[in-house]
């Protein structure tokens, strides 16, 4: 199995940083940008000390009292905390039925699985993070393994790379994904908001909307990247075929003619019609990529022109 990130990559991406619409200078200045300009040193709130943490921002009067460590946070203070939201349900470990086919003879590319192109985004999305100083956080939706061993501590700062990517790598596919529970979890969970990025296939039954906007409700400012394996978005088979649900294992047998398939695309193209207008209604970043499109150009091009990184 190839590297998730290459030095080469790596070098592309070191000065790239994410952006927040609420983007605001934190504590450590660094390659962040703000939308936000000024000196105020007006206090705002406080949030638990985490490893990394300028101790010169601990409030020693409250550890006093309450033997807590807590950091002060101003009005131009505030960090920005990156979690991204990796699906790892078994419909995400799918290479499509002509992967081989794109590879040749040496049998399937894995560039062509889901999951791995997933994993690729989030470990590219998260060493942008770090590079700027971010705090990152990881959570495997739906992965297999214990729960604890599923979500990253929130880390900070390019000495972290190895240990993300290590983490992300280990990440393997599970059962079947509920994304609106997942969600839902995940935003009444977590204390700290922040900048969320969605990497998953969005094919679960109950849909995401209701996830989505729990994550909104939470405060946290949401992204999504769609990944699709080509066949799903143009089927190209024919004949009498038995279906088998790569998540529950239900069978269905099928015959697919033309009629089918035009019947197929156009499915397709309303549920693609209905997550496009509601992203869009509720300001959420949406982007749909399938996995022949090369991996840098997802990035560095489809990503910077959508304003995600800059």
């Amino acid at each position: 199995m190839p590297s998730l990130l290459d030095e080469d990559f790596l070098r592309k991406i070191d000065r790239l940083v994410l952006v927040s619409k609420r983007m605001r200078m934190g504590s450590l200045k660094g390659a962040r940008r703000s939308v936000k300009r000024g000196t105020s040193v007006e206090f705002a709130d406080y949030r638990n000390y985490t490893h990394g943490d300028d101790l010169r921002q601990v409030d020693w009067n409250i550890y006093a009292r309450l033997e807590k460590v807590f950091i002060k946070l101003f009005e131009e203070e505030e960090e920005l905390t990156v979690h991204i939201l990796l699906d790892c349900s078994r419909s995400m470990d799918w290479s499509g039925p002509d992967s081989e086919l794109l590879e040749g003879e040496g049998g399937a590319n894995p560039a062509y699985n889901k999951l791995w192109y997933a994993k690729r985004v989030a470990a590219a999305i998260s060493y942008m993070g770090l590079a700027a100083m971010d705090r990152v956080t990881i959570s495997g939706l739906s992965a297999v393994g214990n729960s604890n061993e599923l979500r990253m501590p929130i880390i900070r700062g390019k000495n972290q790379t190895v240990r993300m990517i290590r983490f992300v790598e280990k990440l393997q596919a599970g059962g079947v994904e509920n994304l609106n529970t997942s969600l839902r979890n995940y935003a009444s969970q977590i204390r700290y908001g922040g900048l969320v990025f969605l990497i998953s296939d969005l094919l679960t039954p109950n849909g995401c909307f209701e996830g989505l906007r729990a994550l909104q409700n939470a405060g946290f400012e949401v992204n999504v990247i769609n990944v699709l394996s080509p066949d799903e978005i143009n089927p190209v088979l024919r004949g009498d075929l038995k279906l088998v649900d790569i998540e529950t294992g239900e069978v269905q047998e099928v015959s697919i003619d033309s009629k089918a398939l035009e019947m197929y695309r156009q499915e397709f193209n309303l549920w693609q019609r209905e997550i496009i207008d509601f992203c869009q209604r509720r300001a959420i970043n949406y982007i749909q990529v399938d996995t022949t499109v090369p991996f840098d150009v997802l990035v560095l091009h489809y990503m910077r022109q959508r304003g995600l990184v800059a």
